[in-house]
């Protein structure tokens, strides 16, 4: 990664950021920590990584995405918009009557999402069935999962990732979202979460630990992570919930929130500090 991309990946991530922001603020309430927790996964994703087509969103050899922590859909739905799945007003449609785009992401209702999710502990298992297919099927494509704390909390996570192992899934690639917070406190309270790179290691995974908000940390392990052809891969990311928003910032709180237009002020503002510094 050069400079040059560096520096647009850095701009993206505040641009989606600000989209993430202004969605939610619409309607006044949503899940904003969880979501601006993934955001640089998102990007380096869907911006440097995975093969996808915005204009034939059901390209048969596309690489595909889970998004196991379901309710992070806001930052996700902000980055398809971005990359032309469907019209940025839609966001304004967020979680509202009628809408496509529900609090949690719906493969039935929106484009660009390859499989419903919300009920913490299934996406993992979802995934490691669909690269499964892909060998059958003999399909080129790679299957991406991004799971949260919570989803470590649920045994059949670790039925995914006992049968990834056996079954030598080197097309797939997993993301843990470790920002060591949950919808009732932190997770450290909850279930313990810690050790979690010997854990997967111990399951038979390639795994890594990095800062989950450092691009370059990020896109290497991704690297690594792409380059495994005889088992799956486990890129543990140390976040932060609720990362870049003034007085949200790590409180476990900001999990499924009010945000107000003060709020949103306040963090258009920071967000522009940061856009001076690129």
């Amino acid at each position: 990664m050069n400079a040059d991309e560096l520096r647009a990946l850095k701009q993206k991530a505040i641009d989606i950021r600000r989209m993430t922001v202004d969605e939610i603020s619409h309607l006044g309430i949503g899940h904003v920590g969880g979501s601006m927790s993934v955001v640089e996964v998102l990007v380096l994703l869907y911006y440097r990584h995975l093969k996808h087509d915005p204009a034939h969103p059901d390209w048969e050899d596309r690489d595909k995405f889970v998004m196991s922590k379901g309710h992070a859909g806001p930052a996700l739905y902000s980055v398809l918009a971005d990359r032309g799945y469907f019209p940025t007003d839609m966001l304004y449609t967020l979680n509202q009557g009628g809408t496509n785009l529900p609090s949690h992401c719906d493969m039935n209702r929106t484009p660009g999402i390859d499989m419903t999710t919300g009920s913490l502990g299934q996406g993992l298992s979802a995934a490691v069935g669909i690269a499964l297919g892909h060998r059958l099927r003999k399909l080129p494509g790679r299957v991406f999962a991004l799971i949260g704390d919570g989803d470590t909390n649920e045994g059949q996570t670790w039925e995914a990732a006992m049968s990834a192992s056996m079954f030598g899934l080197g097309n797939l690639v997993a993301c843990t979202d470790y920002n060591r917070m949950q919808i009732d406190g932190p997770s450290e309270r909850i279930m313990k979460t810690d050790r979690l790179i010997d854990r997967w290691t111990s399951f038979g995974w390639f795994t890594q630990q990095v800062d989950g908000h450092d691009f370059e940390a990020l896109d290497s392990a991704l690297e690594q992570a792409i380059a495994q052809t005889d088992r799956p891969a486990m890129i543990i990311a140390d976040t932060v919930k609720g990362r870049d928003l003034p007085g949200i910032e790590g409180d476990y709180k900001n999990h499924n929130m009010p945000l107000t237009a003060a709020d949103a002020e306040r963090a258009y503002t920071y967000l522009a500090q940061l856009e001076a510094q690129i």
